[in-house]
């Protein structure tokens, strides 16, 4: 199952950003930090047609530190990109980001030649709050849901730099589960387009595998790292939810409760700082699903193809 949403808001995004990029020097993209291939759209990419690119990997306070400094080595090494990991403490962002986008495109600046710059990003990535540490002057809606801003909005960050602020937009179609449950996870999809227990069940598994100690330190569930990866997944979040207190008559655990409280203990640091992907996991992951999308298509086509060919013959 991959979760999918591409509410109609986000359409108008993307013909927006369509129109938009011919006069943009610099695209910002600001991507979760917990999640830097996830919340990285395919669809921008297409849209921007290969503008220079600073990748801002917000939220690293929450993270995994030495995955951090992975993922911004991976995008540094792609062709005209640049890495700049941040977090809302940071007191002035703007400075790092101008200085950094101008090494883009250093061909512009001073009032005959502006710097035009658009940034980009899922919903929920910290992008608005960003903006705001940035300005100094609240000009960017936030709040901790995805989709809170729907319109494109101008921003002054120096007499010769303009950003654009777009709404959070993800993709038509998610082709990589992993990536679906991630941006669940993280809160980057409507509340509607995901249930809670597969999230927190597919976040449990990659939690067992690379960040066990943790799950026990906040949990107390008296085990091993290695009796904790041994765990099936629903087991492990059943015990989860009793040592939480999330139990039904009967002894039985509520197991949404359950998922309930891990996603929110995840979401907001009580797990402590977790990244959910490498560079080499996520690429991975993407060749599956772009292997199995291919595949899906052909039969698709091959279907579509004997169904012609069985209308010709009646």
């Amino acid at each position: 199952m991959s979760i999918q949403w591409f509410p109609g808001h986000m359409h108008l995004t993307r013909k927006l950003i369509g129109e938009r990029i011919k006069d943009i020097d610099v695209v910002i993209e600001v991507l979760d930090a917990r999640m830097p291939g996830s919340s990285a759209n395919p669809l921008l990419a297409e849209l921007t047609q290969h503008k220079p690119t600073l990748k801002i990997i917000n939220k690293q306070d929450m993270a995994d530190p030495a995955s951090t400094a992975l993922w911004a080595a991976w995008y540094d090494a792609q062709h005209e990109t640049k890495a700049l990991p941040l977090d809302a403490s940071e007191p002035a962002p703007a400075k790092r980001l101008v200085a950094a986008c101008r090494g883009l495109a250093p061909q512009r600046g001073g009032m005959a030649k502006p710097m035009r710059v658009l940034i980009c990003g899922v919903p929920n990535v910290g992008k608005s709050t960003l903006i705001n540490s940035m300005s100094g002057k609240g000009q960017a809606r936030t709040g901790d849901e995805a989709g809170v801003t729907k319109d494109e909005q101008r921003i002054v960050l120096d007499h010769d730099f303009y950003l654009w602020d777009t709404p959070g937009m993800l993709w038509p179609k998610i082709i990589v589960p992993q990536t679906g449950f991630n941006l669940a996870a993280c809160g980057s999809v409507g509340r509607n387009a995901y249930d809670d227990e597969l999230v927190a069940l597919e976040l449990l598994l990659y939690l067992q595998k690379h960040y066990a100690p943790l799950l026990e330190q906040r949990y107390k569930l008296g085990l091993s790292d290695e009796a904790i990866a041994a765990l099936h997944d629903d087991e492990l979040l059943a015990l989860i939810g009793k040592k939480r207190g999330a139990v039904m008559s009967g002894g039985r655990t509520n197991m949404q409760k359950a998922a309930e409280l891990l996603i929110t203990d995840f979401r907001t640091m009580l797990l402590g700082r977790i990244t959910l992907e490498t560079p080499a996991e996520f690429e991975a992951w993407r060749a599956a699903g772009q292997a199995a999308e291919a595949e899906h298509q052909a039969k698709k086509a091959e279907h579509t193809k004997q169904r012609q060919a069985g209308r010709k013959r009646y």
